[in-house]
């Protein structure tokens, strides 16, 4: 986005991180004005954004390390949100969001697919000087998203996503699984005696991603290959963090969560 004034961002995590050196390379000024790097992201900061600033940044759910936030934060500054992670998992309050977007492979349909959710009163802004034409939101917007042939096979299923969502009763009944299946994973946590432990801070805890520890890190090995003789896999954490990390999107049931909580209590009998 073209920016009158100084973007601020919030850090929360690799995908911030990104957006910010983006936004230093193509010469937007800019200030990250809340981090949780020096607790290595196991948190959501609290953040303000200065009411004049061009744009206030935030990522919605930071994958690696589990962490989300509850809410997105108020702002007279128009919010641009990163999405990806947890689009479609649960109601948005649109209320100061100038621009939303998310990659659809997470929980709205295939790779290759980028929802982008604009304010009219944004397109304007939407081109930076010398910006292709391609990159500039109101390129498509005027061109009704089909300036040039789009991704259509991704598109039809990403529709044929909505309606599954619409059929298990919209985002309210989404978000309400997504919590009853974050409860199961965090129950085993918290009820393990310190066996587990997890990396985000209880306040920040993702209902998407699950990113923990074993206190003797040298089962954590035992626990993924245990765990993948038993069907579940991609449960290795990610390498900025290790340890254990389940992702729990939309299209894993709740039989799916309650399997992988009852082989961690299981795992955690057997070896505590």
């Amino acid at each position: 986005l073209a920016a009158k004034g100084v973007a601020q961002y919030a850090d929360t995590g690799v995908w911030t991180s990104k957006a910010i050196k983006e936004a230093a390379n193509v010469g937007i000024a800019y200030e990250v004005v809340a981090s949780s790097k020096e607790t290595s992201y196991d948190r959501i900061p609290e953040v303000k954004f200065s009411d004049d600033a061009a744009y206030g940044y935030v990522c919605t759910n930071n994958t690696i390390y589990g962490t989300q936030y509850r809410e997105l934060p108020r702002s007279k500054a128009p919010l641009v949100v990163d999405a990806s992670s947890d689009f479609f998992s649960r109601p948005v309050d649109f209320t100061d969001v100038g621009l939303l977007y998310g990659g659809a492979q997470k929980n709205a349909g295939p790779s290759g697919v980028t929802v982008v959710i604009i304010r009219k009163d944004m397109l304007e802004r939407a081109c930076m000087e010398r910006t292709p034409t391609m990159l500039c939101y109101d390129t498509h917007a005027s061109a009704a998203s089909l300036y040039n042939t789009p991704p259509t096979f991704g598109i039809y299923l990403l529709n044929l996503t909505l309606g599954w969502v619409q059929e298990q009763g919209g985002l309210s009944a989404i978000n309400e699984i997504n919590e009853q299946k974050a409860a199961l994973l965090y129950g085993a946590i918290d009820g393990s005696g310190g066996f587990y432990k997890g990396h985000a801070q209880k306040d920040s805890r993702s209902l998407m991603n699950v990113s923990f520890t074993i206190a003797n890190r040298e089962l954590e090995a035992a626990f993924i290959a245990e765990s993948e003789s038993a069907g579940m896999l991609g449960l290795k954490g990610h390498r900025h963090v290790g340890g254990i990390r389940a992702s729990i999107y939309n299209a894993v049931s709740t039989e799916n969560v309650r399997t992988l909580a009852e082989f961690m209590k299981e795992f955690a009998r057997k070896n505590g």
